[in-house]
């Protein structure tokens, strides 16, 4: 029964291309492929934060060598750029929930032996504040959290940490304001039970303040390492 209502679902609502919403049935067309498969972040990369850098030698960024984070470690897909930008921008703003899937999909691809070499034993979503949240109606870290999880089988702990500051969005400060706007924006739930590794999922990975943020109360929590994983990453060098 759950296959068949799945084959009429497909029948009236046919797969789509997330990068440039053309009917696939392969998910991302050939021609997006070729695209975003340019994008993707191969070696040399830094040792923190997973941008891309010039040279083999150079283990760290320009921001990384600069900045004391409080995770451990972290890595993106691809870089923001064209087509990706926009999908994730559908995604993230136009109820695209549904490219999850796509993206959880590329994501354990290329980067499911990297994950298991981090060993989590929980992923954990970048929290909205309620109120953006039921401006949004959903979560698009969430939701692509989920995703992840049924394919690794590790634990979603979507209400671990809790949003506690109403915060303007990070794309509209300078890089100053996008660090402050971000203290104390985050809290572990009390009562929780406190894995020892953590995942920490989110969909655009810039300067790192929100994932630093998170990273900083986890550990006062007693999280021992946390990582972070994001569908595409800011320029490096």
């Amino acid at each position: 029964m759950k296959k068949f209502t799945e084959k009429i679902l497909t029948l009236l609502w046919p797969s789509v291309c997330p990068f440039c919403g053309k009917v696939s049935r392969e998910g991302i067309c050939n021609k997006c492929r070729k695209e975003t498969d340019k994008l993707r972040i191969e070696e040399p990369r830094c040792m923190k934060c997973g941008k891309p850098v010039r040279y083999k030698e150079q283990e760290y960024c320009r921001d990384c060598a600069h900045t004391h984070h409080y995770y451990d470690r972290g890595m993106g897909l691809w870089l923001h750029h064209e087509p990706v930008s926009t999908s994730i921008y559908q995604f993230k703003y136009h109820n695209q929930r549904h490219y999850a899937k796509y993206y959880a999909k590329e994501i354990d691809r290329q980067k499911r032996e990297a994950v298991r070499e981090m060993c989590p034993e929980a992923i954990c979503p970048v929290p909205l504040h309620p109120r953006r949240k039921r401006k949004r109606g959903y979560n698009q870290a969430e939701i692509l959290a989920k995703e992840l999880g049924k394919l690794w089988g590790i634990p979603v702990e979507k209400n671990l940490v809790q949003r506690v500051c109403y915060t303007r969005p990070q794309k509209t400060l300078d890089p100053v304001m996008r660090k402050k706007n971000m203290q104390h924006a985050f809290a572990v739930r009390k009562g929780r039970s406190i894995p020892k590794k953590v995942l920490v999922i989110d969909d655009i990975y810039t300067t790192g303040n929100t994932i630093d943020e998170m990273a900083k109360v986890l550990k006062i929590a007693g999280v021992q390492k946390v990582y972070f994983l994001t569908i595409s990453i800011g320029q490096g060098y």
